[in-house]
């Protein structure tokens, strides 16, 4: 059996099968992972099965680094090549219906009826990967500008906010705060994005919530990015600010939320300079 790097062909080959086994996944169809290892095998350089299985969990690694959804019985495995992540994006850029595919198809279909979502501790020192898996997350997630890629996904957060929006109404009436609930405002579709947050809320006892909601369907410490305006709205009103981070809204939203000061739970980052004439 061949122990040689991967070619590009090879990689090609192993991606596009496994965004196959993917697709079928997410949408609750069948399939049968060794049937595809098989039928791979002849089209590969003399690789075994064994290496063909550690490669679709190389793929799941690479896909987690790029904010995106992996098959759950391939359990992401680090210390892969960058020929592979190029080959995953080589596949993403001849597919770009894939990045929108579930953008606004699992939102509520009825705001009263939505579900609390799961809402766990944020990421911390404590509770972050090891070091050098969390490195290569990060360098793909850079090198792609993950960040950027949702932030550009209008339906994405649009599908984040209305589900947020239906989290808050469901959570102030099982307070038996209902008169609370009525009153909740989705912001940034009525008035535009400006507010500097997007959804006007209310804690059980009346106190405001100024929520921002950021959306991805990658894992936890998937990159965001954030305005100006949104942290000088943050700095200005603490107490009633928070940012409410959707992961994994593709598969079943989970979230944590922050609060200012955002620094003392983020790197901020400069992406941008305005310029102006001397």
């Amino acid at each position: 059996m061949s122990n040689g790097a991967w070619t590009d062909q090879e990689n090609d080959l192993i991606v596009a099968d496994y965004f196959a086994m993917l697709a079928d996944d997410v949408s609750g169809r069948p399939y049968n992972k060794a049937e595809h290892r098989r039928g791979l095998l002849p089209l590969l350089n003399n690789r075994s099965e064994g290496s063909v299985e550690f490669k679709h969990q190389n793929i799941s690694a690479v896909l987690k680094g790029l904010g995106e959804d992996w098959i759950p019985g391939y359990k992401p495995a680090f210390n892969f090549q960058m020929t592979l992540v190029d080959a995953v994006a080589r596949w993403l850029a001849l597919n770009p219906a894939w990045l929108g595919r579930h953008s606004d198809t699992r939102v509520t279909t009825g705001l009263a009826e939505a579900r609390p979502i799961w809402i766990g501790p944020p990421p911390t020192l404590s509770n972050q990967p090891p070091p050098q898996e969390l490195e290569q997350m990060l360098h793909i997630a850079r090198k792609f500008d993950v960040a950027a890629r949702d932030e550009r996904n209008r339906a994405l957060g649009r599908a984040g906010e209305e589900r947020v929006l239906a989290h808050e109404r469901a959570a102030l009436k099982s307070a038996g705060r209902d008169d609370l609930a009525r009153k909740v405002r989705w912001v940034s579709a009525e008035d535009g994005d400006g507010a500097g947050y997007d959804i006007a809320s209310f804690a059980p006892d009346g106190r405001p919530r100024l929520i921002e909601v950021k959306t991805t369907n990658g894992w936890e410490r998937t990159p965001f990015h954030i305005s100006r305006n949104e942290l000088a709205v943050a700095e200005e009103r603490r107490s009633e600010w928070s940012l409410f981070r959707l992961w994994n809204f593709a598969r079943g939203p989970k979230a944590f939320e922050l609060h200012p000061p955002l620094d003392a739970h983020v790197s901020l980052t400069a992406t941008s300079f305005q310029a102006s004439f001397h």
